[in-house]
């Protein structure tokens, strides 16, 4: 075999997984169909959940250092944002930063680690075996077919190794489109990331880095033209016009694109050696700017498995835990971005009234408020560990904690390995860490700690033990040495 996983696509999934891989010691090869990375940034932020991903691996700074923090997200571009600031987490913000910017940072992060990108490397098909997979790739010099145990298809939503491995994409068409464009303005709005928004349609604005804004948005016109169709920078001018009022001097476009909302989920994650993240997995309308976020989540939950199944520390079936766990979070992500077109795309005065109901909502109601506002950052996010005690498939908060091990629980779980922490002065007993072993696939897959929490979050009082899985959820815990439960599917 060439490499122990091929993964197919180099965008922050792809790279992101590839990158994970590699921190375990995985052999792996990412092939990209594209020439070299798109000057074009599709996505502009990243949520608090993927924040506390990045930081789990010690390199979220890199990310804040150069993105502009916003306490504030929206939901169906509802005048009434999401407050993110009063989320349970370190990072209580939407980080602007473009796409290009984050793939850029993603592929250093691989390139530390040992790994890079064939650029210009277009998948032919996908073909598996019960030893392993052959992936048919055309490339600057020819045909070339890499062998691998594994397969992950991070190609985005016209996947080929999707369509190669047979798994079906049902879901719903394109009916309604929106408009993006990335231009000057001469005479820009406030700072904040506003929105405008009438009966003729709704815009949002986003100031980028370098000078340029990004116009997002839809009108009663736009959202019946197709989305092979160009846009015109006059056609953006006339829509920003009949929503803002004004056109705030544009010019000098970059980029103008149409985007549509069709909503497709794979029917499965998992067919025999291929697995599906992304993209590729689940594709939606952009409200929320929820896509790449959830699709590095995605790569976060598998990788450590998939690692763990390639050093031979747990059977294959620990890879159907990743489709049981993230599946229902993708279905929950095409149903809450279909309630965001619902509201956000149809301007008829029905729906404007609906749109000032709900928005009066969010502003009188701060739980409602927090309860969407945890369900677009993903912070809500809590996997079925029925028998692992209290807090068990919850994400768990970056904990302060006093001990020799440092001030915080994320830092000690940078290297990718399970966290096993004794939080009473006895530590944790001989059969927990026995277990713990066990479930993570050898004693060295495990840093144990001695330490007791110094912040308060909820659930924790009283804890004795918690084992923390490498993607920062909560294995399993314990308020007094009574056993240990294994995850479902793992050794």
């Amino acid at each position: 075999m060439v490499d122990d996983v091929v993964v197919v696509g180099a965008g922050p999934t792809g790279l992101l997984l590839a990158a994970e891989l590699r921190l375990a010691g995985v052999p792996v090869t990412v092939v990209e169909r594209a020439a070299g990375r798109s000057p074009h940034s599709k996505a502009l932020t990243l949520h608090p959940r993927t924040l506390e991903v990045l930081a789990l691996r010690g390199i979220a700074g890199r990310f804040t250092a150069e993105g502009v923090p916003l306490p504030v997200g929206h939901y169906g571009g509802l005048p009434t944002r999401l407050d993110f600031s009063a989320l349970d987490t370190r990072f209580p913000y939407t980080l602007v930063l473009p796409q290009l910017r984050t793939e850029q940072l993603l592929e250093r992060r691989l390139e530390e680690l040992g790994g890079e990108v064939r650029w210009g490397h277009r998948v032919l098909a996908v073909r598996q075996d019960a030893d392993g997979a052959e992936v048919e790739v055309a490339g600057p010099d020819g045909t070339d077919v890499l062998r691998a145990a594994w397969v992950v298809g991070c190609d985005g939503a016209g996947s080929t190794v999707r369509s190669s491995a047979g798994i079906d994409f049902p879901g719903t068409p394109t009916t309604t489109t929106g408009f993006l464009g990335d231009v000057l303005l001469d005479a820009p709005p406030p700072a904040g990331a506003p929105s405008y928004d009438n009966a003729r349609g709704g815009i949002l604005i986003v100031e980028l880095a370098d000078g340029y804004h990004r116009i997002v948005g839809s009108t009663q016109e736009s959202s019946a033209v197709p989305t092979a169709q160009p846009l015109t920078l006059e056609e953006l001018r006339t829509a920003v016009r009949a929503v803002a009022g004004t056109d705030f001097g544009m010019r000098a476009p970059r980029w103008l694109s149409r985007f549509g909302n069709a909503a497709r989920q794979a029917a499965r994650y998992r067919a025999g050696r291929v697995l599906l993240a992304g993209d590729a997995a689940h594709m939606h309308m952009p409200f929320g700017g929820q896509g790449l976020n959830v699709g590095v989540q995605d790569a976060f939950n598998l990788g450590w498995k998939l690692a763990s199944v390639c050093h031979g520390r747990a059977p294959a079936a620990l890879l159907d835990t990743y489709h049981a766990e993230r599946h229902p979070v993708g279905t929950a992500l095409l149903e809450n971005t279909r309630a965001q077109t619902a509201i956000g795309a149809a301007h008829t005065p029905d729906a404007q009234a609906l749109r000032d109901v709900l928005s009066g909502i969010l502003a009188d109601h701060p739980d409602v408020n927090r309860r969407l506002a945890g369900q677009v950052s993903a912070l809500d996010v809590a996997y079925p560990a029925p028998d692992g005690g209290p807090l068990a498939g919850d994400r768990a908060p970056d904990v302060g904690l006093d001990g020799e091990c440092g001030p915080s629980l994320y830092p000690l779980l940078a290297d990718g390995r399970f966290v096993l922490l004794g939080l009473t002065a006895d530590g944790p007993g001989a059969d927990l860490v026995a277990a713990a072993a066990g479930l993570a696939g050898g004693a060295d897959r495990v840093r144990t700690v001695a330490a007791r929490p110094v912040t308060a979050h909820p659930g924790w009082d009283g804890l004795a033990t918690v084992l923390v899985r490498p993607d920062g959820h909560i294995a399993w815990a314990r308020r007094a040495v009574d056993g240990a439960v294994r995850l479902p599917g793992a050794a």
